[in-house]
């Protein structure tokens, strides 16, 4: 049973970073701060807080990114891609210079808080920039290995964090999707806190489950020899945000050959009821009940 969330991992791993490394430069936007108040304290000049202002908060970063530093920029998903996005194409893309969006929140994590605080569309919205890497982990010991390597390199990253984790962490190398379960029949690509969904939903069918941490750059070299396994080309992505981001990813790696792809996540519609996370989940149909009816009809001959 997992003690703590990604958030409070990204937190406890963040305030180490800055004592380990001084290079980093953490901004935020009143989000988590009292989590690094004793970063705070120690880093005055590397702990910003630029308050309620998302599109400040990321051009702080990018500003910062000119000088050399590298920066560490975090608040809602919703807050940090979606409000500010022309900041993040344009004070990291257009500059060309790299930092690190560690967010919070993810598709629905706090339904409360309504759809001002749910960003199921971040990935695809960042998808449509060149050269950022994402990172989708599902427990808190994949965010913290994430994050580490975020940390350390020199490109634009994007950290996806959410209150849904695995039971337990598997091994993450920032870049390849891990083969979890082998089978024949067809290939089922988990993402992130997908994964003991996809294990349930996929008990004794005949299928392999990929799982990824890190969705782009898309691992198509691990889809080709999945599907080269199989007696039939076809591809099943359940993905944590919106349905679809993933499949044109997927036909392109998987170009050369027929093949079939269907592309599960968080539908377009608006569900405007408040409920829990539990509740979003089997709403989405990303339960494991749902999953398996959704996978299983997909592959019925």
């Amino acid at each position: 049973m997992n003690t703590d969330t990604m958030r409070d991992r990204f937190i406890s791993t963040t305030a180490r970073l800055l004592d380990e490394d001084p290079r980093l430069v953490l901004v935020l936007a009143e989000i988590s701060r009292d989590g690094f108040q004793r970063a705070e304290r120690l880093h005055p000049d590397r702990v910003i807080n630029v308050g309620i202002r998302e599109q400040l908060l990321v051009g702080v970063g990018g500003g910062i990114a000119l000088t050399g530093l590298r920066p560490i920029v975090h608040t809602f998903a919703s807050f940090l891609v979606e409000r500010p996005f022309e900041q993040v194409k344009l004070d990291f893309g257009h500059q060309g210079v790299g930092g690190v969006l560690v967010s919070a929140g993810a598709s629905y994590d706090w339904p409360a808080g309504g759809f001002t605080h749910m960003a199921p569309g971040d990935v695809a919205l960042m998808d449509t920039l060149d050269d950022w890497t994402v990172h989708v982990p599902g427990h808190p010991d994949e965010a913290e290995a994430l994050l580490r390597l975020a940390a350390a390199g020199d490109g634009r990253e994007y950290v996806r964090l959410s209150l849904q984790s695995n039971d337990r962490p598997r091994p993450v190398t920032g870049s390849d999707f891990l083969t979890v379960r082998e089978g024949r029949g067809a290939v089922v690509i988990a993402v992130g806190p997908m994964l003991d969904n996809v294990l349930t939903a996929t008990e004794g069918l005949d299928t392999t489950v990929l799982y990824a941490t890190t969705v782009r750059p898309f691992d198509g070299e691990a889809l080709r020899r999945a599907v080269a396994d199989a007696r039939a080309a076809d591809v099943v992505i359940v993905e944590p945000y919106l349905a679809g981001t993933s499949t044109a990813a997927a036909n392109d790696a998987l170009a050369e050959r027929p093949h079939r792809v269907l592309g599960l996540g968080v539908a377009r519609r608006e569900l405007r009821r408040y409920g829990q996370l539990t509740e979003h989940l089997a709403a989405q149909g990303l339960d494991p009940k749902s999953l398996r009816e959704r996978i299983s009809a997909f592959l019925a001959p």
